[in-house]
Parts: C-alpha cells; sequence; structure tokens
C-alpha cells in the first residue's frame, strides 16, 4: 500500500553573477631622489638617482585612485609632491617617511605609470613638472644628503 505525501513546493535555484564591479583606475608614483651635488639646481640626464624606500628598505610606491582630481599622470606627479612633502597621504594612507628620506624637491624625478599602463618621468622644477627620459643612473639610496639615517 502506498501513501500520498504532499510537499511544499520549493524551487532551488543557483545564480552565478560575475561581479562586474569595475576595477578603479590608478596611478603609482615613484619618486626618485637626486644625489648629484648640485641636485636642487635641476635634474640632468647624467645626475645619479636613488629610489625613494620605506624604512624597511622595500620600495615606496605611491597610490592615487583616477578622480575628478587625479585625471592625468601630471596631476599624480603632482598628488605624489605632496606626499612627499608632508602634505597628505596617498589613496592607501601611506605618508611619506619623514624619518629617513628628505622631502621631495627640485631637481628630483617622479615616475608616474597611469592605468594604461603609460610610463612618464616628471623631472621636479622650481614650479611644476617637466618630461624627461627614462633616468639611466640609479643608485642605492645612501646618500646623506637624502637620508636622514645615523
Amino acid at each position: 500500500m502506498t501513501t500520498a505525501v504532499t510537499r511544499p513546493h520549493t524551487v532551488t535555484a543557483r545564480i552565478d553573477t560575475p561581479d562586474h564591479t569595475p576595477t578603479p583606475a590608478v596611478y603609482t608614483a615613484t619618486v626618485y631622489m637626486n644625489t648629484h651635488d648640485d641636485n636642487f639646481d635641476g635634474y640632468k640626464p647624467h645626475h645619479p638617482l636613488a629610489a625613494a624606500t620605506r624604512p624597511d628598505g622595500s620600495p615606496l610606491r605611491l597610490v592615487f585612485h583616477a578622480s575628478d582630481r587625479i585625471d592625468s599622470h601630471e596631476a599624480a606627479a603632482d598628488a605624489a609632491f605632496e606626499v612627499g612633502n608632508h602634505w597628505r597621504a596617498d589613496d592607501n594612507g601611506q605618508t611619506w617617511p619623514g624619518d629617513n628620506i628628505r622631502s621631495v624637491s627640485t631637481g628630483d624625478v617622479i615616475k608616474v605609470t597611469g592605468p594604461d599602463h603609460w610610463i612618464i618621468h616628471f623631472r621636479v622644477d622650481s614650479y611644476g613638472f617637466s618630461t624627461v627620459p627614462e633616468p639611466t643612473t640609479l643608485v642605492p639610496l645612501t646618500d646623506p644628503r637624502i637620508t636622514h639615517r645615523d
């Protein structure tokens, strides 16, 4: 003998929805400190440059999300200059390691990689920036004019 059992109607469905949230476009900046004797007179292609690092020696990469304010490589370089002079943090909250490295100054070079993967190098001028070719003379960050390490 069989008995009829009434079951509630249920529907089980698995719906896969890919995350279509766009990844925010970012600019990254690396500051190269000019270690030449007359570095404050401006950058020249033969001047040695040292990449700014964190206190532990790891590379210092500043990150800026593309926005109304950061809408070009030059705007990202300007934001990196502001971080390098203790005026603000980057978009990840990273600040300039002021106890270890001098502030960003005339004669330094800022490398900016944009969301389009274009890389532009900017010389810090007394007012604003100028584009320069990729520096070729890179040295370790040990010069006492750059670092404040004892």
